[in-house]
């Protein structure tokens, strides 16, 4: 089982939360398949979290569920503004 802070630190998770798309594309995060892509071009939040799930659910659960949160809320948010300013033209 593979502890997160094992790996990474506290740089990855910042720059995963401002810069998904960055980070996924140059960190040695696994990548490949229709659904990794897709996830990366339309929702790299939950991509990451997907991700979080799968790989450290077991020795991290709060770091995974705070990813969840961060994902949800993100997603949420982000298409929310997009929403709102379609609606306005």
């Amino acid at each position: 089982m593979t502890n997160f802070w094992d790996v990474h630190g506290l740089l990855f998770i910042a720059s995963m939360c401002f810069f998904p798309r960055l980070t996924l594309l140059f960190s040695s995060v696994a990548t490949g398949g229709l659904v990794w892509w897709l996830g990366f071009i339309f929702a790299p939040r939950l991509l990451v979290a997907i991700l979080a799930t799968t790989v450290y659910w077991q020795t991290n659960t709060i770091l995974v569920v705070l990813a969840w949160v961060w994902a949800l809320s993100g997603e949420t948010a982000e298409k929310g503004v997009v929403g709102k300013r379609a609606w306005k033209r």
